[in-house]
């Protein structure tokens, strides 16, 4: 059996995948059980949200791994992962490359591959600066905006995301902390794990020249899609699926599930 890892990025959790790990399951024509997939929450985020979030990624790492050793789920895993969760996943395969399978990096950023305005476009920041000012519904719906190239035809989805908000609020403290997290990390060594890079032409949040570039200095695979933004599981859940399989099916063709 495959267990997979799915991680969410900065002020985001579990619920934000939506009906993506279905989609997921979906594209693995019934190989992959519901429990198959697995979505902890970092510190500081949905059902940890009252926890302190931590100011290094490892620290992010470490808390998940206790996760799901605790809830009786041991690697090893393959880890599907989007934004800040993506270098808690870089930093899992460095730190313990035994548990992890396969890493498929989505919308992701990091030191040295990137500089600050391609990590974080300029024209993200008023948004971003709303997590330490605006709360509720004005700060979801700007992130909501900048996250996705579909926020139009995809609105039916801003009142859960609202409610997430209300039922397991992200501090402005917590937020910031994050932020730093995702500021300081760096990874120029090559995780001893297959890698797979996706992103978005249409990212309003961070360029995808940044996961490009990485895809480059790993000679790892990378995957342009030509419209979506920076949340690709919302955008075009499918096409995430779909490729994720195919590339699963070259790298390791006895273990595609």
């Amino acid at each position: 059996m495959t267990t997979w890892v799915f991680l969410r990025g900065l002020a985001r959790e579990a619920r934000h995948w939506g009906d993506f790990p279905a989609r997921f399951r979906a594209a693995f024509d019934g190989e992959l059980a519901a429990g198959d997939i697995l979505t902890p929450d970092l510190p500081g985020n949905g059902r940890r949200y009252a926890e302190p979030s931590p100011t290094r990624v490892e620290a992010m790492m470490e808390a998940c791994r206790r996760e799901l050793r605790a809830q009786g789920r041991p690697p090893p895993y393959h880890l599907l992962a989007l934004s800040l969760g993506g270098m808690v996943a870089v930093a899992w395969a460095l730190r313990y490359p035994e548990e992890c399978r396969a890493a498929v990096l989505l919308s992701t950023s990091m030191r040295p591959y990137g500089a600050i305005y391609e990590r974080l476009r300029p024209g993200a920041w008023p948004t971003l600066l709303s997590l330490l000012g605006a709360s509720g519904e004005a700060r979801e719906r700007a992130i909501f905006e900048l996250s996705s190239a579909r926020a139009a035809a995809l609105a039916d989805v801003m009142p859960a995301w609202i409610e997430y908000a209300r039922e397991y609020p992200v501090s402005r403290l917590g937020a910031l902390r994050q932020l730093l997290a995702a500021a300081r990390f760096s990874a120029v060594e090559k995780p001893a794990v297959p890698v797979l890079l996706l992103a978005g032409a249409g990212d309003h949040m961070v360029n995808p020249r940044c996961s490009e570039r990485l895809a480059q200095a790993w000679d790892a695979d990378f995957v342009l899609h030509p419209t979506a933004g920076h949340d690709l599981p919302l955008d075009d859940g499918d096409w995430v699926a779909r490729e994720v399989r195919s590339w699963l099916a070259c790298k390791l063709p006895q273990s595609a599930t």
